[in-house]
């Protein structure tokens, strides 16, 4: 198969359960995700830990489901929500998503929260748990 940009290079067997060759077996898959490179992704985490307001956390979540395919979820816990680890931080199941970035990027989004809780005050605040009293 020809692609027509670099892409990420296989896990070790075992190690990751992306179904990397399924993909590239499957001529009407989309190949997208597999643009994520090792190099690519330290960007795209890098890039998420630098996020600053809830406006910006949101244009990321587009970018990244324009331009790989990847669709995120962020939902408080159903619980009382202290912490960043109060939120619901997952990734759509998706072909050729690494293991490793499927654990990086929720990582990232959270470290993000905690150098700007008013991100977390923001979702909250969406879902009116903190009834409308300010952060």
């Amino acid at each position: 198969m020809n692609i027509p940009f670099p892409i990420r290079k296989e896990c070790p067997p075992g190690a990751c359960v992306c179904n990397r060759e399924a993909l590239l077996e499957d001529p009407n898959a989309d190949l997208r995700i597999l643009q994520l490179t090792q190099q690519e992704e330290k960007k795209l985490i890098d890039r998420l830990e630098q996020v600053s307001t809830l406006a910006e956390l949101r244009r990321m979540e587009d970018r990244m489901q324009a331009l790989l395919g990847i669709v995120i979820t962020i939902t408080p816990s159903a619980n009382e929500v202290r912490t960043t680890r109060g939120f619901r931080i997952e990734l759509a199941d998706q072909p050729g998503l690494c293991r490793k970035t499927r654990q990086a990027i929720p990582a990232a989004i959270r470290r993000s929260m905690e150098s700007h809780p008013e991100i977390a005050y923001e979702i909250l605040d969406q879902r009116d748990l903190l009834g409308g009293s300010p952060p």
